[in-house]
């Protein structure tokens, strides 16, 4: 193997290979714990999520540099129309979930060409969908939750030597983020309000 074919699409390839093997032979020692946390900032939609430490192995690993923080919002022109004062437009939680599908989608792709060897000269993929905001405005019963997204699309643009479409397909489904939004999840919800907290002492 020359020196050429040790590295593509940023990664080394020997490293790799070492750290799925690696991954086959002790699975409990790469399973990841992720987090997100958000805060309201007083105006309604407004949040600042932060996203910093992570569990790899069921070690902690936080540092400064990872102190992510995000705006959320909504669009200027909708929060104007439904009376928000001053609105201005920030990043939309939807918006930011389409985006992390489209990059995860890139990663399920990139990282399964670097594996097997297939060289990528473009990449772009597209993801849309239609929002019907009726769920979120009490204008239609949670139980109709899942009518609120209609459509979702993700165009993969890619252009390459001896390119599989069953392959990119395949590999495009195996990006966690494709998984997190297209199969049924369950989320166990706690609430917990000052009442209940000063209960607990």
């Amino acid at each position: 193997m020359t020196d050429d074919q040790q590295t593509a699409h940023g990664i080394d390839l020997e490293t790799l290979e070492g750290f799925v093997e690696h991954a086959a032979e002790n699975p409990e020692a790469v399973q990841l714990g992720l987090g997100a946390s958000a805060t309201y900032e007083g105006t309604a939609a407004h949040s600042l999520a932060k996203i910093d430490s992570y569990e790899l192995g069921g070690e902690t690993i936080a540092r400064e540099t990872r102190e992510y923080t995000v705006p959320y919002g909504g669009w200027k022109e909708v929060l104007e129309a439904g009376g928000w004062i001053g609105p201005t437009d920030r990043l939309e939680p939807v918006e930011a979930a389409l985006s992390a599908l489209a990059a995860c989608i890139n990663v399920g792709i990139t990282i399964n060409a670097a594996a097997n060897g297939v060289a990528i000269d473009h990449l772009q993929t597209r993801v849309r969908t239609e929002f019907d905001p009726a769920v979120l405005f009490g204008l239609a019963e949670l139980k109709e939750a899942d009518s609120v997204f209609e459509n979702l699309t993700a165009d993969v643009e890619i252009d390459g030597e001896d390119l599989d479409r069953d392959r990119i397909d395949e590999w495009a489904r195996r990006a966690p983020v494709y998984t997190l939004v297209s199969l049924a999840q369950d989320i166990e919800t706690t609430v917990a309000t000052p009442a209940e907290v000063a209960g607990d002492d």
